[in-house]
């Protein structure tokens, strides 16, 4: 069976409320967009109604594949098992929410096909893209973190934490073998490393919507977030990733270009 161009990875734990909807959205656009693209959803333990509903959709979408962790992992482990089993060219993740419309993935491809090896998106490079504004203490909190992660990872991009990024295949490839954080503090390693490899990375802004139903806890889950951080640091001081990278260019003969960082804002695509 051939390779599509795209696949779309979707993470989801106890989704059940808002899977279906999310999976009509991203068909539709699949279907309408005339993407060459496989759909993976990765349920991480659900303990609800999710897997039935993804199996009541892959009756009539043959794009449409399943995969199941073993046990609740977290979401940085979701993304990681969806992302090394998917075949596209190109592959992204998406959050279950879509608080990024799936359309957008095209902002993304288009950066990627015009040379970046990674392109993430950003809700805040454009501000007036965002539909749906988060509550003032959300928003404070999450700017909060994003400034920490900036200093404490040297990560010089507008947006760290947007759950809506897109990768060359070899690129992740490389990348999600190197990540060791499995739960929320994921996105920030997943830059830190493709920043030592020296990938391009290119930051796009992109329509973005606060939904209300969001699970994560600024509190609870930023306080895990900033402990990942310190283990990724750790790991960078320790030369645990210049060893495992130096280990597969001896091994897959890989090449490191100079780091190469860019946020811009496209140009919707001619559809």
């Amino acid at each position: 069976m051939p390779s599509p161009e795209i696949s779309i990875v979707i993470p989801a734990y106890n989704e059940a409320q808002r899977i279906t909807v999310t999976l009509e959205r991203v068909l539709e656009c699949v279907h309408t967009t005339g993407w060459d693209a496989e759909v993976l959803v990765v349920d991480d333990g659900s303990a609800d109604e999710t897997t039935a509903i993804v199996h009541r959709f892959m009756e009539t979408h043959p794009e449409l594949h399943l995969i199941q962790n073993p046990g609740n992992r977290g979401k940085g482990y979701s993304v990681r098992n969806g992302i090394l089993q998917a075949r596209g060219e190109m592959v992204m993740f998406t959050d279950a929410d879509l608080s990024a419309p799936i359309e957008e993935a095209e902002r993304l491809f288009q950066a990627l096909r015009e040379g970046a090896d990674v392109a993430i998106g950003s809700r805040w490079l454009d501000r007036s893209r965002q539909t749906q504004h988060q509550p003032f203490y959300r928003r404070f909190f999450g700017r909060c973190f994003n400034a920490v992660t900036r200093a404490v990872m040297n990560l010089p991009y507008a947006d760290t934490q947007c759950g809506f990024k897109a990768f060359r295949r070899d690129a992740a490839q490389v990348i999600f073998r190197l990540q060791r954080v499995e739960r929320w503090g994921f996105d920030p390693e997943l830059l830190f490393i493709a920043r030592r490899i020296g990938f391009r990375i290119v930051e796009v802004a992109v329509s973005w919507g606060h939904d209300e139903r969001s699970k994560i806890s600024y509190l609870r889950d930023g306080a895990k977030m900033l402990e990942e951080m310190a283990t990724i640091r750790s790991n960078s001081l320790l030369g645990r990733y210049e060893a495992a990278i130096a280990a597969m260019a001896d091994t897959s003969g890989m090449v490191t270009p100079q780091v190469r960082s860019e946020q811009v804002t496209l140009h919707d695509p001619v559809r």
